[in-house]
């Protein structure tokens, strides 16, 4: 009867710990900030881990041309606690997905991103992560140790389209190395125990890791709903601001004639791009900082944070008659081993920007471009921009949130409208956004609708033929 309760006890509490092992797993796929008693550390060891391998599989082979069947190859890995021929020992047990790693590969070559130092900046020890709320997608952003890369959570949903327009997206980058486009290093799927599959990215940081960031701009073109509110401006000073922030603010994009034109014809092939994508909701992400402020704000530090593992309690604990530890006893110690947080102080972010940032023409200055006058002349800015955004199809989804916004606000001024709407606002918010004087200003506008006149003709011609 003794041994009875006493095995009763024990299930009792692997249940307990098996549930509360499940629950924390779940936790981790909500877009949270870390801290020390959440265990958003393991996953990100899992990424981390299993693109080490990945990607040094991939660098591994010899260099050959793409082909179709790189679109859509997906190559699948399973790491233990033991390892095997095809991966080494890990600490957790996971299943990885890498998806188009050939394609991938070239898309680095092309962004001018080392395959070693790629490597070295996402799998460091220690790991930058942003203290904020998560946006309404639910989604969490990783910073590499470098805050060169960015590696954040998608929508399976995203995942797929992003594998479906992954051959437009490859061609138009090898047509335009000044693609102000989110660039994107990486697709994988991890998949842990008990818990569903995350599909992340990694990406470019479009804001350099040696300067200030003192105002921050979404734009979209849109009016309804685009505006940050004054309490929350107080309450976060260095929050996204939205385009009515922007207009308000009187802020101008302060291109100068060299880069103007360079500026505007880029931002129209990526647009046209996304329109034939049919893709909407992306927006132009602007950073300024000022170079009067420069870095004494120290706006970075209070802000990023950086985390490592706690593995103090592996080492002191014993080992089998074999030498090695237990699967389970291990695994149950680093479940128990929560990140620590090292404070502000210990960041070392790199004093200058990446090297990469010189390939496109738009992030030379210092990792953006300076603000200049008509004259050339230098002003106090430095802006640093980028279209992000780009996974949001106009699907069903959208098109119902068309239909019911429209029944209370403008349908021109709500952000869901069809792809071809949207990318003419777009591009005409943007274009009045940037500081040209009048008659500068009154040539473009009429170039841009002679343009689309043109358009229309050989549209209406086509219809008549």
């Amino acid at each position: 009867m003794e041994n009875f309760r006493r095995l009763s006890r024990k299930l009792s509490y692997h249940r307990t710990i098996r549930r509360k092992k499940t629950d924390d797993e779940q936790r981790v796929t909500i877009g949270t900030r870390i801290d020390k008693n959440h265990k958003n550390y393991i996953l990100m060891y899992n990424m981390l881990t299993g693109i080490r391998v990945a990607v040094s599989r991939c660098t591994a082979k010899s260099e050959r041309e793409v082909n179709d069947l790189d679109f859509s190859a997906a190559h699948k890995l399973a790491f233990d606690i033991v390892g095997n021929e095809m991966t080494p020992s890990s600490k957790y047990d996971f299943k990885f997905k890498d998806y188009a790693p050939w394609i991938f590969r070239q898309l680095r070559e092309l962004f001018g991103i080392d395959s070693a130092e790629y490597l070295v900046s996402l799998t460091s020890k220690y790991i930058l992560s942003e203290l904020g709320s998560p946006g309404k997608s639910g989604s969490f952003f990783y910073y590499s140790q470098d805050y060169r890369f960015i590696i954040k959570t998608i929508h399976h949903t995203e995942h797929k389209f992003l594998r479906r327009i992954l051959p437009h997206y490859y061609q138009h980058v090898k047509e335009n190395p000044n693609t102000l486009i989110s660039r994107f290093f990486g697709l994988h799927r991890v998949k842990l125990p008990h818990s569903r599959k995350i599909h992340f990215i990694v990406m470019a940081n479009n804001f350099p890791p040696n300067k200030d960031i003192h105002e921050t701009y979404d734009l979209k073109g849109s009016t309804v709903g685009r505006e940050l509110s004054d309490e929350d401006m107080k309450r976060s000073p260095h929050a996204v601001m939205k385009d009515i922030n922007w207009e308000k603010h009187h802020r101008k994009l302060e291109i100068g004639p060299g880069k103007r034109q360079l500026f505007v014809d880029q931002m129209e092939r990526d647009v046209k791009l996304l329109k034939e994508l049919k893709i909407m909701d992306y927006s132009l992400l602007v950073g300024l900082h000022d170079k009067e402020r420069g870095n004494k704000d120290n706006i970075r530090d209070n802000t990023l944070s950086v985390f490592k593992p706690d593995t103090n309690k592996l080492e002191r604990q014993p080992t089998t008659k074999r030498g090695s530890h237990h699967p389970d006893a291990v695994r149950k110690m680093i479940v128990e081993s929560d990140p620590v947080a090292l404070g502000p102080s210990n960041s070392s972010l790199p004093e200058d920007p990446f090297r990469e940032r010189n390939n496109c023409i738009f992030y030379q200055d210092e990792g953006g471009f300076a603000g200049s006058d008509e004259n050339g002349v230098f002003t106090d800015t430095i802006f640093y921009v980028g279209i992000i955004d780009i996974l949001t199809p106009y699907n069903y989804a959208k098109r119902l949130e068309h239909m019911w916004k429209s029944l209370s606000h403008d349908k021109n001024g709500i952000s869901a409208v069809n792809p071809s709407l949207y990318a003419h606002r777009f591009m005409d918010f943007m274009t009045k956004a940037i500081k040209i004087h009048d008659d500068i200003q009154r040539r473009e506008t009429f170039r841009r609708r002679r343009k689309s006149t043109r358009r229309g003709n050989k549209l209406s011609d086509k219809k008549l033929a």
